[in-house]
């Protein structure tokens, strides 16, 4: 079947090339609404379908983002993606995700992958380990925008939670709640991953502004394979934890789980606060309090400085970092 083109739409619809091609690209300024009519008629009678590369290598621009993950499994994560993909939809841009598993080999492929497809910018979870790769972007004044985690050194907008704050509020709570034996509960302890980190630091911090004491055995981080047996052996301390702070919606989970498995009760045995507002954290018996970071927000202000990079590609912007503030969320858990 012969492929039609804008010469055949023009043509069917008695108008010039240059008057479809104004139409396919939704500069109406000049144009009547019977002429719109007849062609917008046309493309459906003849089936017609715009060459998207085509229009990608006129226009300098592929209308795609890309967007890499450090891991899709958060809650925090499809909550970024969802914010973003409104944004792009309200401009009329697709948006391509990938999900790098929080590893770096991943990543640079999924970096090289996007850039060889012309995607006019990037949304980037850093794994924190192609710091070169980064650079090159920056260097090149590549349009791209960091979130969740901020790379030192590097020139680029991030934007990310104040995550000392976020512990501190937990911490804060508890105290309040008269717990004064508080653990923190957490993912590897890893430089380049910037909540983790801050998390960790903002707990010491209120248990110090507190004049608690810092037991290093209340600190228990590692993978969520290895958090079951984690969190059994915080339990059989001689002196164990009335409370714990999950720094994540996966340590939340893994901390609840074994709390059904060993019939503990919540609060009368231990009491929990979690980093991030999971969906169920109020329909839990009993609800759960948590500290809320503003997913949405967040992924909006990240898509929002990508677009200002687009659309600023030829100049060199200056960089800024983005802090949000966390929320806390009381509920029956303390």
């Amino acid at each position: 079947m012969k492929k039609v083109t804008i010469a055949d739409v023009a043509q069917h619809a008695g108008v010039s090339k240059s008057t479809v091609s104004q139409y396919l690209n939704q500069r109406f300024d000049y144009m009547g609404e019977d002429t719109k009519n007849r062609i917008e008629e046309t493309i459906k009678v003849l089936g017609y379908r715009p060459n998207i590369l085509a229009r990608s290598l006129k226009q300098k621009s592929t209308t795609t983002i890309g967007v890499i993950v450090a891991n899709i499994l958060h809650i925090f994560s499809t909550q970024v993606i969802r914010a973003i993909e409104d944004v792009c939809n309200e401009k009329d841009f697709h948006v391509i995700i990938c999900n790098a598993d929080d590893q770096p080999e991943k990543e640079k492929k999924y970096i090289d992958m996007l850039r060889a497809k012309q995607v006019d910018g990037l949304i980037l979870f850093p794994t924190g380990k192609n710091v070169e790769q980064y650079q090159e972007l920056i260097s090149e004044n590549y349009p791209v925008v960091f979130i969740d985690r901020l790379i030192i050194g590097l020139q680029t907008d991030t934007v990310l939670l104040d995550n000392e704050k976020a512990s501190f509020l937990a911490v804060d709570s508890f105290v309040k709640h008269g717990y004064s034996k508080i653990a923190v509960l957490s993912p590897p302890i890893e430089p380049d991953v910037t909540p983790r980190v801050e998390r960790l630091s903002g707990y010491k911090k209120a248990l110090e502004h507190h004049e608690l004491f810092i037991r290093e055995e209340f600190i228990v981080s590692g993978k969520t394979t290895d958090m079951q047996s984690l969190i059994h052996h915080l339990f059989q301390l001689s002196d164990p934890p009335k409370a714990i702070l999950a720094t994540n919606d996966r340590s939340l989970m893994e901390l609840l789980s074994y709390v059904k498995k060993n019939k503990l009760s919540i609060p009368e045995d231990i009491g929990l606060i979690g980093i991030d507002d999971v969906s169920f954290a109020d329909i839990y018996n009993p609800a759960l309090t948590t500290v809320a970071q503003p997913a949405f927000e967040m992924g909006e202000k990240a898509a929002e400085l990508l677009f200002q990079r687009i659309q600023q590609k030829e100049e060199a912007n200056q960089a800024e970092i983005y802090r949000f503030e966390p929320t806390l969320i009381q509920r029956e858990s303390l």
